[in-house]
C-alpha cells in the first residue's frame, strides 16, 4: 500500500505543468517590438482597401508586487488607401505627432498571474490613446489552467467577457511552450458594444448564432520560454476577423482584419522612470466608448470656433440650396447636425437670434436642432415653445422629430417631463397628444438600456390615467393608455388592469374603445414580460361577457407573446364551444395565417398553430365576409435572412355589416431582428346614423311608448345601450404611436355640417377663391435626417469598428402661380357662379426631392477615419410651367407649355463605394479610392454598340435577360446604346423613345461598374458605381417647336375641335367637302373610313383562312399566319367529315400521345366526333394538388380513370351555353378535351367585332382632346383623341379613336366597347395602320355551365406586338406553379392558339366552379369560396331570355347590395331568421308573437304575428310604425288592411304624411309595406307567407323570433332576457305577448314552474324551480294541447323556504339541472267574470 501511494505522488508531481504565466522581473525592462494594423475591404485581390498601421517600441517594467509600467517609444501611425497588397502604407506625420504626444509618459497597469487589472493613465490622455494601450495590454491577458492543456472558459478582454478556448503545446525538452487561444466574438456574456438609433429593432435571442450577419473571431498565439525563475513571453501574435454580410451570403461579405505582433527585442537592467504626473484609474481592459459616439459617419470637421463654423455652414447650406446643389446642401445639413451636438445652449440661442426672422434659414435651423438630439438642443426647443416663439405648425412638426432623435438620458428625460406640464403645450390638444406619446417613447428607449426602469419615469403617465379615471374623461384615458403602450414597461400592468372588466368591476361602465386600448397597451409590454401578458390576454380572450372586438384584440396580443403548444391547443379547444362566431372566425384565420408563416422567430408558434387548426372544424374556414378575418401576405427568404409581412386584422361587430375595427401593419425581418415599420388602425362606430335621415322624433310617437310598455311584459328584456357615432384612428411608426384622433358625435356632425349644410360655408368658399386669385408664390424647403443607425465594437488593436447608416432627405418646392377670373366674383357669391367663369392660370412649379444615404464600415473617431464608405443618392426633379385657360361655360380646357429646350434629369439613382482615409490634422487631404481599379475599361463612345460582337464575346451567356428583353421590345422605335467590357466589369445601356411630333425624347440610362465578375453576390453587385436615370432631351427637327398645347373640348362643340388632317390638300377638295354630309366629313377627317371598310371586307376571308388552318397547332404567343379575329371558330361544314377521316385523326392522336406530346388535337363539333375525341384525349395529363384528391398528394390520372369518372365528370368537360342562344339539341358535355371545337359564341364574337358601326354616323362626339406641338412655319404635329358614346339603356356603346394629326401618318388606335344585349358585352382594341396591324378582342357573357348560372370572359389576340408576346410568355411561365401553389387543378391540353377563356359558374350563393382555358393549359377547380354571397339558384332558367329592359350587368351590383339586407320569412311552421337559421315552430293560436322589433334606443318599429284559430296556415300581422298601427289579415279569403283601426282599400297605395315615409300597396297576391326610414326595406304578406327585409344599418339592433341580425348563428335562440333557449319551442314561446284575458283572445301566459317529483341534487333531497317561465293557461282555463320543452332549473334543499309565490327573481338564479316539462299551447276556458 505504501508503494502504491508513493507511485501516485510521484506521478502527480511529474505531471504537474510548469507555470506559464508571463513574469516580468523586478529591476528589469523588457523591450518589445510592436506592430499592428487594421484593413477594411472585400476579400478579393485587386480591390481597394483602407486601413491604418501602428508601430513602435514597448518597454515594460515590474515596479512593485502587481504594478507594472508601460512606456511606448517611437510610435508611428501610417495610413493605407489603395489596392492590396501592391500599394504601400503612407506615413501620417501630423497624426503620428499627436499620438506620440499622448504616449510621451509612461502608463501603469496591474498584472498578476497573467491577468491585467486596472489601468492608470495621465490626466490629459485622450481616450483614443487609452484604448490603444488597452489593445496592447490585451495581448498580455492569459489564463493558464495547470492541470489541462485544452480547456474553455469565459475570459475578460478588450471586447468584454467572451467564450475563450485554450490549447497549450508544451515542449518540455527545450523549455518552450506555445499557447493558442481563440474567441468567438458572437458568444459573449458582457460584450463591449454600443448601438445608436436601434431602439426600434428587436433582436431574436433564440435564433442560432451561425446565421447572424455579423460574425467575429480572434486568435492569439504566444511563444513562451520558461525556466525555474518563471516564464518569459518571447512573442505574441493576434489576428482578428469580422465578417459583415449584409445579405447573408457566404461569399458576399465585407471583412475587417486586424493583426498585432509583439516580439521580444531585448532585456535591460534599467527600470523605467516613474511618471511625474498623477495617474488616473481608467478601469479594466474593457473598451471604453467616448469620442466616437459624437462623430457622425460624415467627413471630419476641425472644430475651432463652433458658433462661427455653425454660422458659416448654415450660410453655405442656404446658398447651395438656392443654387440647386442639393447634394452639397444635404452634406452641409449633416455637418450642421454634427455641430449642434457640440455647441452650448448660449451658442444655439445666439444663432437663433441671428437667423430666426429669415424664413430661408429658420427651417434649416429647426430641422438640424431636432436631428441633433442633444440635451441642449432639446432644452432650447422647450424654451422656445414656452416663450411662444414657434407657431402652432412649427411646434407640431418639430415635436415628433425632437422626441424621436433625442438621446434618452436622465437630463433629457427631465426636460421631457417639463413638456408635460408646459401651459403652452396643454392648451393645444394636438401638441399635448404628441408630447405624451413622445414621452412614452423616450421612456421606452431609455429603459431598454437598463435592467430596471425607475418608477418615477412612469409616474406622470400613471397620474394621467388615474386623473382621467376619476373625472370620467375618456379622451384622457385613451391618451394615458397609448402613452403607457409606447413606454412598454411591466410596471404599468397593474394600472392597465384597472381599465379591463375582467379584472376590475368598475371598468365595465367604460366605453368599449377604452377596453380595446387597454388590451393593446399590453402588446409592447409582452416583449419584456411575455408570461404575465400571456396570462392576462388569455383571461380576457376567454371572457365571453366582453365585446367581441375586445376579445379579438386580446387574441392578437396573446399570439404576440409567442405562446407554447399547450396554450395554443387550449385556445383552439375553446373555439369548439365558442358562442361568438366573430371571435371564432378571427382566431381561426389568425392561427391559419401564423401556421403558413416561415419566419424563423415564429417557427415554434407556426408549428403549434399548424397542429391546432387541425382540431378545429373546417366550417370556420368557409365563413362569409360578415365574420372577422385576418389577412396575411408576406414572404421570408431563409437564404438572405430577410422578409416582410403585411397583416390586416378585420374585426366585425354584431351591429356592423362591414369591419368596425381595421388594423393593418407591416413588419420587416432582417438578420434575426424584427421591426414594426408602420401600423395604421381605423375604428368606427354607429356611422350609419350619419347616413340615415336625421331629426325624426321617434321618441314622440306612439310606437315608442308601446314598445316601452311591451318591454315590461317580456321577462328581462331591455333595450340596447346607446352608441354615439365615433371615428378613431391611430398611426404607429417603428412600433411607436405618433398620433391618434378620436372624432365623437359632435365633432363628426360639425364637420358634416360644415361641408354640407352650414349657412356660413359660402363665405368660406368665397374667401378661399379670393385667396387663390391673389396668387401663390414662394419657395419651400423641408430638410430632415431620416435615420442614424450605428453599431460600434472594439478591435484588438484598440480602435473601434463601426457599422453605420446615416440618411438625409430634402424636399423642395418653388411655385409661382397667378390666377385670373372673369367675370369677378360678386358680393352675393354663389358657388354656381364658378360654373360660368373663365379662368386664366399662369403657373411655374418646380418640385424637387433628394435623398442621400451614407453607409460606413471602418474606423470612425474624432481623430481619423478609415474604411469603406457607401453613398447612395435618389433624386427626383421636374418642372411644371404652363398656361391654362378654363372656360367652364363652354366646357373647354386649353393648356400650353413650353417645349423641351434643354436636357432635364427627371429621376436618378446613383451609388458608389469608396475606400476612404481621413484625419483631423489634414482635413483637406482626404484619400479616396474607388474599389475597382480604373484604366481598364474604355468609355462607351470608344466602343459603339455591335450586337453580333456582343453575342460572340466570352461570358455573354451569363448576362441578365432583362436588358435583352427590353432591348428587343424597343428595337423598332427607339435609339439604343450598349456596352459590355470583356471582363464583365462595366455595363452601360441607353434606351430612348423619341416623340418627334412633340420635339422631345425620353431616355433611360443604365450604367454599372461593379465587382460581380469576381463573385456573383448582391454585395459585389453593389460594390462599385451604379447609375440609373431618366432624362428628357430635346429632339432637333426641321421645324423647331414653339410650344406644346393640349386642348380638351366637351359637349356640343366637341366636333368643331377635330383637326382635318386632309386640310393640307388642294383647295378644291376643301370646297367640295363643305357640301358633304357632316358625318362623312368627320369620318374622313378622322381617317377611319378605311377602318370600317376593311373590317367588313375581311369577314368571309377570315372564315376561309380559319377552315384552312383548322388543325394547325401553333405556339402560344406566336405570330399567326393570317389575321382571323376568332381563331377557334370553325365552319359547320367541317363537321360533315366521314368516319374514315375521324379514324385517321384518332390514330394520329394515339401516336401523338404515345410520343408523349402534350395534349390532343381532334377537331370536330358533332356529338359522335365529340365522344370519340373525348375518349382519345382522356389520356391527357391531369395533375392536381388538392380538392378532388383525398390524399392531398399531387397525382396524375390517365386513360384508365376516365371511364370511372363519367359519373362525376371533371368540370372542364362541360360547355358554356350563352343565355341569348336557344339551342335545345346542343350537348352539355364539352366534346373537346380536344380543344378546338367550335361554338356559336365564337362566331358571334367575330360577327360582333367584325361589323362595327361608326357612332359618328348618328351621334356627335362627346369629348375631343388634341395634343399638338406648334411650330413656327410648319403645320402642327401631334395626336387627337375623339370619344363617342351611345347611352341607350340596352345598347350602351363607347368608341374611342386616337390618330395622328400629321398628314402622311396613317397610324391610329381604335377602341370599341358595347353592350350587345342584356347578357353580353364585347370590346375590341385595334391599332396600327388604319387600326389594322394589331388587335385584341374581349367578350363577357352570361349563361349556363353544367346547369349552373355562369359568366364567361373570353380574350382573343389575333396579332399583337413582340413586346406584348414577350411579356405574356414570361407571365405564362409562372402560371402552372402559381396554380399548383394555390391548390387548383391543371390539365395540359391544346387549345386555340390565340384565345383564353375564363368561365365561372355559381354553384351556390357562396361557391363557384372555375375553368380557365389557355392555349396549352387548362386550370380549373370546384367550390371556390366567394368573398360575397351572390343570390342565385341552380334551378333558375338562365337560358331563357329576360325582358329587353332587364340588364344582367347593371343588376349585378344591385343584387349584391340587396343581398346585404337581411330577410326573415315565415311560412306555415317554418321560420327562417335574419341570420339564415331555419327551424320549425307551431305558434299557439290567437297569441301575438314578437316577430321582429327595433331594440335600439330609438324603438322605431314592431312587427307582431299570430296564427288564426280557424286555420293552421293563415296568419295575421300587426305592424307599429311611428303613429301608425297597421293590421293585415285574411277575411273571407281576401287580404284585408286596417290602418289605425280604420278599414283601408288594398287596391289603392297608401302613403303616410309623417316625417318618415311609409308606403303600402298591393303586390302579387298580397300586400307590401315599405318604410326605409324606419329600417324596414320591405314587408310582404299574403296570408300564408310573411317576408321582412330590413336595412343593413339595422344589423345587431333587432330582436324577436327573427333574431338579432348579427351573424351569430350559435346564439340564435336568444330570449328577451338575453339567455339562450334550449330548443326552438322555448325560444318561440318566450316571445309571446301576454294579454289581458278579458280583452284579448290569447289565454296563455308564462309562469315559473316547479318539478313536482322528488329530486336528488348533490346527493340531497331538493326542490327545483325553473329559471325561465313556462307557457301555461291562465287561471280558469284548462289545457287542451301541450308540447315538451327543455328548461333549466335552480335547486335548493327540500327544507328551504323558497317557493313560487314568494320568489320573483328566479331568472337571476343559477341553472343547476335541465329537465323536460310540458308547455301548454291550447286552452279551453269557461266563461270568465270580467269587469264591465
Amino acid at each position: 500500500m505504501k508503494g502504491l501511494v508513493l507511485a501516485l505522488v510521484l506521478a502527480l508531481v511529474g505531471g504537474q505543468k510548469q507555470d506559464l504565466e508571463p513574469i516580468f522581473h523586478t529591476g528589469k525592462t523588457y523591450l518589445y517590438g510592436y506592430e499592428s494594423f487594421i484593413l477594411h475591404g472585400l476579400p478579393s485581390r485587386g480591390l481597394a482597401m483602407a486601413g491604418v498601421r501602428l508601430t513602435g517600441k514597448l518597454e515594460i517594467s515590474h515596479v512593485s508586487r502587481s504594478d507594472h509600467l508601460l512606456q511606448i517609444r517611437s510610435p508611428k501611425l501610417e495610413e493605407y488607401n489603395g489596392f492590396w497588397p501592391t500599394d504601400p502604407f503612407t506615413l501620417s506625420s501630423r497624426l503620428t505627432e499627436t499620438i506620440a504626444a499622448c504616449f510621451s509618459q509612461a502608463f501603469k497597469f496591474e498584472y498578476t498571474e497573467g491577468r491585467v487589472g486596472s489601468i492608470f493613465t495621465p490626466e490629459d490622455c485622450p481616450i483614443l490613446c487609452t484604448n490603444l494601450v488597452r489593445g496592447i495590454l490585451n495581448m498580455l491577458q492569459i489564463t493558464i489552467k495547470k492541470s489541462q492543456n485544452a480547456y474553455e472558459l469565459q475570459e475578460a478582454g478588450i471586447e468584454g467577457i467572451c467564450q475563450t478556448r485554450y490549447v497549450i503545446q508544451d515542449d518540455s525538452k527545450n523549455n518552450r511552450a506555445t499557447i493558442s487561444k481563440s474567441k468567438d466574438l458572437t458568444d459573449c456574456q458582457e460584450k463591449a458594444v454600443k448601438n445608436m438609433g436601434m431602439a426600434y429593432i428587436r433582436p431574436c435571442p433564440t435564433c442560432p448564432l451561425k446565421v447572424r450577419n455579423i460574425k467575429g473571431t480572434v486568435m492569439f498565439t504566444y511563444k513562451m520560454k520558461y525556466d525555474n525563475s518563471g516564464a518569459l513571453m518571447t512573442s505574441a501574435m493576434s489576428e482578428q476577423v469580422y465578417q459583415i454580410s449584409p445579405f447573408n451570403e457566404p461569399n458576399g461579405a465585407a471583412v475587417m482584419e486586424a493583426r498585432q505582433e509583439l516580439s521580444l527585442v531585448d532585456i535591460k537592467r534599467t527600470r523605467i522612470s516613474a511618471p511625474k504626473t498623477q495617474l488616473q484609474n481608467q478601469g479594466s481592459l474593457r473598451y471604453q466608448f467616448s469620442g466616437e459616439l459624437l462623430q457622425m459617419p460624415i467627413p471630419l470637421i476641425r472644430i475651432k470656433n463652433p458658433d462661427l463654423q455653425l454660422t458659416e455652414t448654415l450660410q453655405q447650406l442656404v446658398h447651395n440650396n438656392e443654387e440647386g446643389a442639393t447634394k452639397e446642401a444635404s452634406a452641409k445639413f449633416l455637418q450642421m447636425v454634427q455641430l449642434f451636438r457640440i455647441v452650448t445652449l448660449d451658442q444655439i440661442e445666439s444663432l437663433w437670434v441671428q437667423f430666426a426672422n429669415d424664413l430661408h434659414y429658420r427651417h434649416w435651423v429647426l430641422s438640424a436642432i431636432c436631428a441633433a438630439g442633444a440635451t441642449d438642443t432639446f432644452r432650447f426647443l422647450k424654451q422656445k415653445i414656452h416663450d411662444e416663439k414657434l407657431n402652432i405648425w412649427e411646434v407640431a412638426m418639430t415635436l415628433p422629430l425632437a422626441f424621436h432623435f433625442v438621446t434618452p438620458n436622465k437630463q433629457t428625460l427631465e426636460v421631457a417631463s417639463t413638456f408635460l406640464t408646459c401651459p403652452q403645450i396643454q392648451k393645444t390638444p394636438m401638441h399635448r397628444i404628441i408630447v405624451y406619446l413622445g414621452y412614452g417613447s423616450m421612456v421606452n428607449k431609455y429603459c431598454t438600456q437598463t435592467s430596471l426602469c425607475p418608477n418615477e419615469l412612469l409616474q406622470p403617465l400613471h397620474d394621467l390615467a388615474a386623473e382621467a379615471t376619476s373625472k370620467g374623461d375618456a379622451k384622457d384615458m385613451a391618451l394615458a393608455l397609448k402613452a403607457i403602450s409606447n413606454a412598454g414597461e411591466p410596471g404599468s400592468i397593474k394600472h392597465i388592469l384597472k381599465f379591463l372588466p375582467t379584472f376590475s368591476l368598475a371598468a365595465a361602465s367604460l366605453p368599449n374603445r377604452i377596453h380595446v386600448d387597454a388590451v393593446l397597451a399590453l402588446r409592447k409590454i409582452s416583449r419584456k414580460d411575455p408570461a404575465k401578458v400571456r396570462d392576462i390576454s388569455l383571461q380576457v380572450f376567454m371572457d365571453n361577457t366582453l365585446a367581441p372586438n375586445v376579445r379579438m384584440v386580446a387574441c392578437v396580443v396573446l399570439f404576440e407573446t409567442k405562446p407554447a403548444l399547450p396554450t395554443v391547443i387550449a385556445v383552439a379547444s375553446s373555439l369548439l364551444t365558442e358562442p361568438s362566431l366573430q371571435v371564432a372566425s378571427f382566431t381561426y384565420s389568425h392561427m391559419k395565417a401564423l401556421a403558413a408563416g416561415r419566419i424563423p422567430q415564429l417557427y415554434n408558434l407556426s408549428a403549434a398553430c399548424n397542429i391546432a387548426i387541425k382540431l378545429l372544424s373546417p366550417r370556420l374556414d368557409r365563413l362569409s365576409y360578415r365574420y372577422s378575418k385576418v389577412i396575411h401576405v408576406g414572404d421570408y427568404s431563409c437564404e438572405y435572412q430577410a422578409g416582410v409581412i403585411w397583416r390586416v386584422y378585420l374585426m366585425n361587430g354584431p351591429s356592423t355589416m362591414f369591419p368596425s375595427d381595421i388594423i393593418t401593419k407591416v413588419r420587416g425581418y432582417y438578420a434575426n431582428t424584427a421591426t414594426d415599420i408602420i401600423e395604421v388602425a381605423l375604428r368606427s362606430q354607429s356611422l350609419t346614423k350619419l347616413i340615415r335621415k336625421q331629426n325624426i322624433p321617434f321618441a314622440e310617437y306612439d310606437t315608442y311608448k308601446t314598445l316601452k310598455e311591451l318591454g315590461k311584459t317580456l321577462l328581462g328584456w331591455k333595450e340596447l345601450p346607446p352608441e354615439d357615432p365615433l371615428v378613431s384612428a391611430y398611426v404607429k411608426v417603428l412600433g411607436h404611436e405618433i398620433a391618434f384622433v378620436d372624432l365623437d358625435k359632435d365633432a363628426i356632425q360639425h364637420s358634416m355640417t360644415s361641408l354640407t349644410g352650414s349657412s356660413n360655408w359660402q363665405p368660406v368658399v368665397k374667401k378661399v377663391v379670393e385667396e387663390v386669385q391673389r396668387g401663390i408664390s414662394g419657395r419651400w424647403t423641408l430638410p430632415a435626417m431620416v435615420a442614424e443607425l450605428r453599431h460600434i465594437v472594439p478591435t484588438v488593436v484598440g480602435m473601434p469598428l463601426e457599422l453605420s447608416l446615416c440618411g438625409a432627405a430634402l424636399a423642395q418646392a418653388a411655385a409661382d402661380v397667378d390666377i385670373q377670373m372673369s367675370p369677378p366674383l360678386s358680393n352675393n357669391f354663389r358657388p354656381s357662379q364658378l360654373l360660368e367663369t373663365n379662368m386664366d392660370i399662369h403657373a411655374d412649379i418646380k418640385p424637387k426631392a433628394y435623398f442621400h444615404m451614407i453607409a460606413m464600415m471602418g474606423i470612425n473617431t474624432p481623430y481619423f477615419q478609415s474604411g469603406l464608405e457607401f453613398h447612395a443618392e435618389l433624386s427626383a426633379n421636374t418642372t411644371m410651367k404652363f398656361d391654362a385657360r378654363i372656360n367652364m361655360k363652354e366646357k373647354n380646357l386649353k393648356i400650353e407649355t413650353p417645349p423641351c429646350l434643354q436636357e432635364v434629369e427627371l429621376a436618378a439613382v446613383r451609388s458608389e463605394v469608396y475606400a476612404i482615409s481621413r484625419n483631423m490634422e489634414e482635413v483637406d487631404s482626404e484619400k479616396k479610392s474607388q474599389l475597382l481599379p480604373k484604366g481598364e475599361v474604355p468609355s462607351i463612345s470608344d466602343q459603339p454598340f455591335q450586337p453580333s460582337e456582343r453575342s460572340s464575346r466570352p461570358g455573354s451567356g451569363k448576362q441578365s435577360n432583362t436588358p435583352s428583353v427590353i432591348s428587343k421590345g424597343y428595337q423598332q422605335g427607339s435609339e439604343e446604346a450598349h456596352h459590355h467590357s470583356a471582363g464583365g466589369r462595366f455595363y452601360a445601356s441607353i434606351f430612348c423613345r423619341k416623340f418627334e411630333s412633340l420635339g422631345c425624347s425620353a431616355c433611360l440610362s443604365l450604367k454599372s461598374r461593379n465587382s460581380a465578375f469576381l463573385r456573383k453576390t448582391y454585395l459585389h453587385k453593389l460594390v462599385g458605381e451604379l447609375e440609373a436615370k431618366i432624362v428628357l432631351k430635346p429632339v432637333h427637327t426641321d421645324a423647331d417647336v414653339d410650344k406644346i398645347q393640349l386642348e380638351i373640348q366637351a359637349g356640343t362643340k366637341a366636333a368643331s375641335k377635330i383637326i382635318d388632317v386632309a386640310s393640307s390638300g388642294s383647295k378644291e377638295e376643301d370646297k367640295t367637302s363643305l357640301y358633304q354630309d357632316i358625318q362623312a366629313k368627320l369620318k374622313k377627317i378622322l381617317g377611319i373610313e378605311n377602318v370600317f371598310k376593311v373590317a367588313n371586307k375581311t369577314r368571309h376571308h377570315k372564315k376561309w383562312i380559319h377552315r384552312k388552318d383548322k388543325t394547325a397547332v401553333t405556339d402560344v404567343w406566336s405570330e399567326p399566319s393570317a389575321t382571323p379575329l376568332s381563331s377557334s371558330s370553325s365552319s359547320s361544314t367541317a363537321s360533315s367529315a366521314d368516319g374514315r377521316e375521324s379514324g385517321k385523326e384518332h390514330k394520329k392522336d394515339e401516336v401523338r400521345q404515345s410520343g408523349k406530346k402534350r395534349g390532343s388535337s381532334s377537331r370536330t363539333s358533332t356529338g359522335r366526333r365529340s365522344s370519340s375525341s373525348s375518349s382519345s384525349s382522356a389520356s391527357s395529363k391531369i395533375c392536381s394538388s388538392s380538392g378532388e384528391d383525398h390524399s392531398g398528394d399531387r397525382h396524375c390520372s390517365g386513360d384508365s380513370e376516365y371511364s370511372n369518372q363519367k359519373a362525376h365528370l371533371p368540370v372542364y368537360q362541360f360547355w358554356f351555353k350563352p343565355a341569348d342562344e336557344q339551342d335545345p339539341g346542343r350537348q352539355v358535355l364539352n366534346s373537346s378535351i380536344s380543344s378546338s371545337s367550335s361554338s356559336a359564341s365564337d362566331e358571334n364574337m367575330s360577327r360582333d367585332m367584325s361589323q362595327p358601326t361608326f357612332l359618328g354616323d348618328s351621334k356627335p362626339p362627346v369629348l375631343v382632346a388634341v395634343l399638338r406641338a406648334i411650330h413656327r412655319n410648319e403645320q402642327p404635329t401631334g395626336l387627337q383623341f375623339v370619344l363617342y358614346t351611345d347611352t341607350q339603356p340596352m345598347r350602351l356603346r363607347i368608341q374611342m379613336f386616337v390618330s395622328s394629326i400629321t398628314g402622311p401618318s396613317r397610324w391610329k388606335l381604335c377602341a370599341d366597347a358595347s353592350v350587345i344585349n342584356s347578357h353580353k358585352v364585347s370590346g375590341s382594341l385595334k391599332w396600327g395602320k388604319d387600326c389594322q396591324d394589331y388587335q385584341i378582342a374581349t367578350q363577357i357573357a352570361t349563361g349556363q355551365f353544367a346547369a349552373y348560372p355562369a359568366m364567361q370572359m373570353k380574350l382573343e389576340w389575333p396579332k399583337v406586338p413582340s413586346i406584348i408576346r414577350t411579356t405574356a410568355k414570361w407571365f405564362y411561365s409562372f402560371l402552372p406553379g402559381a396554380a399548383y401553389m394555390l391548390g387548383y387543378f391543371q390539365r395540359e391540353q391544346r387549345g386555340p392558339s390565340h384565345q383564353a377563356t375564363l368561365v365561372m359558374a355559381l354553384t351556390s350563393p357562396r361557391t363557384c366552379n372555375m375553368v380557365l382555358k389557355l392555349p396549352e393549359l387548362t386550370i380549373y377547380d370546384r367550390a371556390i369560396t366567394l368573398p360575397l354571397p351572390f343570390p342565385s339558384s341552380p334551378d333558375t332558367p338562365i337560358s331563357t331570355l329576360p325582358s329587353p329592359d332587364r340588364n344582367v350587368f347593371s343588376q349585378a351590383t344591385l343584387l349584391l347590395i340587396e343581398n346585404l339586407k337581411a330577410c326573415c320569412s315565415v311560412f306555415q311552421n317554418t321560420i327562417t331568421t335574419f341570420n339564415g337559421v331555419e327551424f320549425n315552430y307551431s305558434m299557439p293560436a290567437n297569441c301575438y308573437h314578437v316577430l321582429v322589433q327595433d331594440c335600439s334606443p330609438e324603438l322605431k318599429f314592431l312587427v307582431m304575428m299570430k296564427r288564426l284559430e280557424e286555420s293552421a296556415d293563415i296568419t295575421a300581422i300587426n305592424v307599429r310604425l311611428a303613429s301608425h298601427e297597421v293590421d293585415m289579415y285574411v277575411s273571407n279569403g281576401l287580404i284585408q288592411l286596417k290602418i289605425n283601426g280604420v278599414q283601408a282599400p288594398t287596391d289603392v297605395p297608401y302613403t303616410s304624411n309623417s316625417d318618415a315615409s311609409m308606403l303600402i300597396n298591393s303586390e302579387k297576391e298580397g300586400l307590401s309595406l315599405k318604410a326605409p326610414d324606419y329600417g324596414i326595406e320591405k314587408l310582404y304578406y299574403d296570408g300564408h307567407r310573411l317576408e321582412i327585409q330590413v336595412a343593413f344599418w339595422m344589423a345587431g339592433k333587432t330582436c324577436g323570433i327573427c333574431g338579432k341580425y348579427d351573424a351569430e348563428k350559435e346564439r340564435e335562440y336568444q330570449m328577451p332576457s338575453g339567455y339562450l333557449a334550449k330548443d326552438a319551442v322555448s325560444f318561440g314561446q318566450s316571445w309571446i305577448i301576454s294579454e289581458d284575458p278579458c280583452a284579448g283572445a290569447c289565454k296563455l301566459q308564462r309562469k315559473f314552474v316547479k318539478i313536482e317529483k322528488p329530486v336528488a341534487f348533490e346527493k340531497k333531497a331538493a326542490k327545483c324551480f325553473s329559471v325561465e317561465p313556462v307557457l301555461n293557461c291562465i287561471e280558469g282555463c284548462s289545457a287542451t294541447g301541450t308540447v315538451p320543452v327543455s328548461v333549466g332549473f335552480h335547486c335548493v334543499p327540500a327544507d328551504s323556504t323558497l317557493n313560487l309565490e314568494g320568489q320573483l327573481r328566479l331568472d337571476q338564479k343559477s341553472e343547476d339541472i335541465v329537465s323536460t316539462v310540458s308547455a301548454q299551447t291550447a286552452c279551453s276556458c269557461q266563461q270568465q267574470s270580467c269587469p264591465v
